[in-house]
């Protein structure tokens, strides 16, 4: 079962799924004269500026106004919690050991050029949601799907393959790794750790979006925070390191390695396919998951949104995950043990930070990994969810649907923290690639739809909500 699943992995993120990514992102950053670079002073006054302010609502703590509505931060706060999870500590290290240091530059630009391609989705997803008999709004690559592309049969594929991605992604991986990090650094047995993540778990998302939203307004900032304190802590620790590591990173970027030259070895270079698959499991930029999330946000329009989702994508990578790596890479040029001791995922994350701070460092990761594991297994229940109900609302299925996905969910996240998922991390992959496929296909489709802020682009003005 596992060779059939790195079979499929590897047809699926081949030289043209990569092709396609790149290509995407490109064809949007050509068509904003690179936005998301040329215009960072203007979105970031336009997200983070507006927080750090008090402008957003008018109020001085934005989080005052969440029990009435969903704002912008909000809905960026959840889109965080489901994009930083595993990814940012199991998933770069797995890179980097998989791809070597050069797979790092290909999570840059991963970030660079999902920047581009998360500003379109999510600003698409804006102009196409509709509100439910209930008020809520349904949003997501399906609804582009459906109403831009009169294409019910592609939307509900889309909807499926991101199904099975909450339970994979979403849920089990990462209460895989908030059990084993509750077992490492407290003793808990598994069966103990499923209950209580199951049972925290069902606490958060039986509240809804407004629950979520409320929980992930505090709780991403404080532990997002934390993680990158101690991690420019390390980096000072290992501050003449940091140069030599930059240099590298970049020279092995364009090795092809074993896979031989030419542009087709290029293409199926290890650094390329290690560093461009995990940025996407970290970011999400491409799947469409951004939209889903971003669409509960009320008094806002596309280019705010698409903005939001810019300044996430830019965090949870360019942040956060190369604060991991240059940590890994760092600690590994300072003591040389490192790269000998056969580590990978959080082992080898965690080694790094307990090298340079003692047991505390291990203790941080741990930490942080869980903190960052449950946060996404709330903020993917959301969009579970979404697509669920959307596959049963063409079903004509009762109003139990809902419950019967909650339920469903909470088992996947019980049997991740009790269960050894060999697998799991290829699995995503491969759920994550097929999720892309119809979803940049109509990015491509609907490209003319994606306005950007006035100004930003070559020809015409943002435009009105249709």
């Amino acid at each position: 079962m596992q060779q059939l699943m790195q079979t499929l992995h590897q047809m699926v993120w081949g030289p043209w799924t990569m092709v396609l990514f790149l290509g995407t992102g490109l064809f949007f950053t050509l068509r904003s004269s690179g936005f998301q670079i040329r215009g960072l002073p203007y979105w970031w006054r336009q997200t983070v500026g507006k927080v750090i302010s008090g402008e957003e609502n008018g109020s001085k703590d934005p989080r005052q106004a969440f029990d009435k509505k969903i704002t912008a931060f909000q809905s960026s706060c959840t889109a965080l919690a489901a994009t930083i999870g595993t990814g940012n500590i199991v998933g770069v290290a797995t890179a980097l050991t998989a791809g070597g240091p050069g797979a790092v530059f290909w999570l840059w630009v991963s970030a660079l050029i999902g920047m581009a391609t998360a500003y379109a989705e999510t600003s698409l997803g804006q102009k196409y949601r509709y509100r439910l008999p209930d008020g809520a709004w349904q949003c997501g690559p399906m609804v582009c799907m459906e109403r831009g592309l009169g294409c019910k049969s592609m939307a509900c594929l889309y909807a499926a393959f991101a199904v099975l991605a909450s339970f994979g992604m979403g849920s089990m991986v990462q209460a895989n790794a908030v059990s084993e990090t509750l077992r490492y650094e407290a003793g808990m047995k598994p069966d103990i750790a499923a209950v209580l993540v199951t049972a925290l778990t069902a606490a958060v998302i039986w509240g809804g979006i407004r629950r979520i939203s409320r929980m992930t307004s505090w709780f991403m900032p404080l532990s997002a925070g934390i993680y990158v304190l101690f991690s420019v802590v390390v980096l000072i620790l290992c501050r003449n390191s940091i140069v030599p590591v930059l240099l590298q990173i970049l020279k092995q970027a364009w090795t092809p390695g074993a896979a031989g030259g030419g542009v087709a070895g290029f293409l199926f270079s290890r650094s390329v396919r290690y560093g461009m698959a995990r940025g996407v499991f970290s970011n999400e930029a491409g799947l469409g998951t951004l939209a889903v999330l971003h669409g509960a946000a009320e008094d806002t329009t596309p280019e705010e949104q698409g903005m939001w989702a810019m300044f996430e994508v830019f965090f949870d990578t360019i942040v956060i995950c190369t604060l991991t790596a240059m940590v890994i890479l760092c600690v590994g040029r300072e003591s040389p043990l490192v790269l000998y001791r056969n580590l990978d995922g959080a082992a080898l994350t965690s080694f790094c930070f307990s090298r340079m701070l003692g047991r505390y460092g291990g203790i941080l990761v741990s930490c942080s990994m869980a903190a960052f594991a449950f946060a996404t297994i709330v903020g993917w229940y959301y969009i579970g969810q979404q697509m669920f109900l959307y596959l049963a609302e063409g079903l004509h299925a009762g109003k139990n649907v809902e419950s019967l996905y909650t339920i469903l969910y909470l088992i996947s996240v019980y049997l991740g923290c009790v269960s050894r998922l060999e697998f799991i991390w290829i699995f995503s992959d491969l759920v994550n690639g097929l999720m892309a496929y119809p979803n940049l296909l109509t990015l491509g489709l609907l490209h003319s739809h994606v306005t950007f802020p006035s100004g930003s682009r070559r020809r015409g003005k943002s435009e009105p909500l249709p």
